[in-house]
This record gives structure tokens, sequence and C-alpha cells, in this order.
């Protein structure tokens, strides 16, 4: 059974670091696609940043660079480091996995965790 489970979320001040967890069960993070995506209040979600089976990294072009994915295959673990963080990060990331077919087709999410930024 597939299973992902989010953490690391809290509350910061701006210009401040997080992050985020995600753990794996139920499959290997070497084996699939994986991302991160976020949902703030009253708005839809968007994607963040997304890590292929090969470990190639795509990002949302409007995150300006403060993002970093990366997965720890011994730990089965996705992680999301938030640099700079800014009032208009928060919200409740997830993280997801699927299959790559000519981009990833996500089937799995976690709970979320949330992020909250004060300035």
């Amino acid at each position: 059974q597939v299973r992902l489970v989010e953490s690391g979320g809290g509350s910061v001040q701006a210009g401040g670091s997080l992050r985020l967890s995600c753990a794996a069960s139920g499959f290997t993070v070497s084996s699939r696609c994986m991302g991160w995506f976020r949902q703030a209040p009253g708005k839809e979600r968007e994607g963040v940043a997304t890590i292929n089976s090969n470990g190639n990294t795509i990002y949302a072009d409007s995150l300006e660079g403060r993002f970093t994915v990366s997965k720890d295959t011994t730990q089965n673990t996705l992680y999301l480091q938030i640099d700079s963080l800014k009032p208009e990060d928060t919200a409740m990331y997830y993280c997801a996995a699927g299959y790559w077919y000519s981009d990833c087709k996500f089937g799995y999410w976690g709970q979320g965790t949330q992020v909250t930024v004060s300035s």
C-alpha cells in the first residue's frame, strides 16, 4: 500500500528556511517520479517541483530558485528545502508520487504539511 507522510512544516518569519520531508512507504522513491505541490487559502493548487526516478528536477518558473527538491533513497524520503521564505509562500504543502509518461502522472498524495510565513 502506497503511503506518503509529510512533515517539517511550521510557522516561520520571512527570510527563514524550512525543510519539508515526505516519508514514502509501499514503493521506493528511486522507482517513481515524485513532486511537491502547494495550495494557499482561496487559491488553486500549484506545482512546486518534480523529481524523476533518475534525479532530474523541474521547478515552477515563478519560484525564483528558492526551492530545492531532493530525495534520499536510504531513508526512502523526499525533501523540499525552502529558503528566503516569503509570506506568499504560506500554504499547505503536499507531496505526490506517480509514473512518468512524458511528464509525471501523479496518482498518490500525502495529507499535507502547513507552512505559515509571517512578515
